[in-house]
């Protein structure tokens, strides 16, 4: 091979991600760049923004007990809404591996169809199920003598919890799903002919094979309900802010521009960290065991 012939191989690369690099870098990270150059800018009601390097904004997150609060707030309900769908998805998902074909089909395209549907059609819907102390779930929980009172789902956590949980359901049940796939069934008929309980064959040798899985969808569902943002500022309304909605308020409301910058900084930063942390520590623990 010419020395040209070489060049051009080593080129070929860099000449065919150049797009998708510069698409990256435009989109991406000179808006996040500028993000938070902006954090650090200070801003007054009459003066607007000044172009100088300041920390009151960090300062005043720092300091003021009312952001730890909503910071707390949004990991909890993330928490709580990643729990929520590990207990419903993980089920679902072994049960839809279980199914046959022509059924699997069906219910795999039932557990896809929402995400075809904006996600402020379905908190609307929600909205619409929770309606007050006189909504359809209240009402239905009544009659069936669960629940003796109305309970406010409405500008609550438990009502976000309950719509973020319905929204982030597909993306744990389809990393389930596909830690599933690894999983042959013939290995739970021989543990069964072996003696092996139901319980057993879940704990011994289920659950081994989903946790991959489990984890992976955590991780996701987390940084995508700690991020949310049509959901809480529907459900949650302006009673309930969380990162995300006093981000927005802070940009379009007050037209605080660099306290919301700081504010959206800091909650990107925080994900990363605990995203970052988490994938470690799965790796290092499956590394350790199977090695």
């Amino acid at each position: 091979m010419s020395m040209a012939a070489e060049e051009r191989s080593l080129r070929a690369p860099w000449v065919l991600t150049a797009p998708a690099l510069m698409l990256f870098v435009g989109v991406l990270l000179i808006p996040l760049a500028m993000t938070v150059m902006l954090s650090f800018h200070d801003w007054g009601q009459y003066k607007g923004i000044e172009p100088v390097f300041i920390l009151k904004n960090w300062h005043e997150i720092a300091t003021d007990p009312y952001y730890a609060e909503m910071f707390w707030r949004t990991f909890r309900i993330a928490i709580l809404t990643t729990l929520l769908t590990a207990l419903l998805g993980a089920p679902e998902a072994y049960i839809l591996n279980r199914m046959s074909g022509r059924w699997k089909s069906f219910f795999l395209l039932v557990i896809l169809g929402p995400l075809l549907i904006s996600v402020v059609a379905r908190t609307l819907g929600w909205a619409l199920l929770f309606g007050g102390n006189n909504g359809l779930v209240n009402k239905l929980l009544i009659s069936l003598g669960l629940i003796g009172s109305p309970i406010p789902f409405m500008f609550t956590e438990t009502g976000v919890v309950i719509a973020l949980a319905h929204v982030m359901m597909p993306f744990m049940v389809l990393s389930v799903w596909a830690a599933l796939q690894r999983l042959d069934p013939q290995i739970e008929n021989a543990a069964m002919s072996l003696g092996a309980g139901p319980a057993t064959i879940i704990r011994r040798i289920i659950m081994p094979q989903i946790m991959p899985g489990v984890l992976s969808g955590a991780i996701i569902v987390f940084s995508l309900s700690a991020s949310a943002f049509a959901t809480p500022a529907i459900i949650g309304g302006r009673r309930l802010k969380v990162a995300a909605t006093l981000a927005y308020d802070e940009f379009l409301n007050t037209l605080n521009w660099p306290l919301g910058a700081a504010v959206a900084t800091l909650l990107l930063a925080s994900l990363v960290l605990i995203v970052v942390g988490s994938n470690a520590l799965i790796e290092r623990r499956y590394a350790e065991v199977f090695r």
